[in-house]
């Protein structure tokens, strides 16, 4: 389990949630069943997570697993940085929820990926999970097995995003020593 800080104007919070890390094959079956990976399966378990929330990517042709609480948290987000009269906003948050659907792990682990979801996802068989912070990526094998970005195209963004990033923001007497310490 992992931290996260939330931001609000004038002030912030630490709130503790999963958090995935790993890249992981499987195989879908003919019915479009696949084995959660195990470690992720024992997060989950362990959380108390026993339903998961799937949906395709936004910006990627993957798709996204949400744990339940995950799930909940993030449509509450949306929902509250959304307006209810406004119809674009309705629209926006429709979208979002429309194109979601409750998956709950059988007794072995597996989760039934429905075919319109494999299909958005350019999923044949051949898949690869990754941990991406508190959700589950499921990609086609055929596009992971590429990079995400080149070398130098990673290397410069990271610079860019992380190179003035302010260093002592949440800094308490902990990550001082840490981050002064001349090891």
């Amino acid at each position: 389990m992992g931290n996260c800080v939330i931001l609000q104007p004038n002030n912030y919070f630490l709130v503790e949630m999963i958090q995935f890390l790993g890249n992981i094959e499987a195989k879908t079956d003919a019915k479009g069943r696949v084995f959660i990976p195990s470690g992720f399966r024992k997060q989950l378990q362990a959380e108390g997570e026993e339903w998961l929330v799937l949906r395709k990517d936004v910006y990627q042709d993957c798709l996204v697993l949400y744990p339940g609480s995950v799930w909940q948290s993030t449509q509450n987000q949306l929902r509250k940085s959304l307006n209810r009269w406004s119809k674009r906003e309705q629209n926006i948050f429709r979208q979002f929820v429309s194109a979601a659907e409750v998956v709950v792990p059988d007794s072995s682990g597996r989760i039934l990926i429905p075919k319109r979801y494999m299909q958005m996802a350019g999923i044949t068989s051949d898949v690869r999970f990754i941990g991406m912070d508190s959700t589950i990526e499921i990609w086609s094998k055929e596009v992971a097995d590429q990079p995400f970005m080149g070398n130098d195209e990673f290397s410069q963004a990271l610079e860019e995003t992380l190179g003035s990033f302010p260093h002592d923001l949440f800094a308490d007497e902990e990550t001082e020593d840490y981050l002064t310490d001349d090891k």
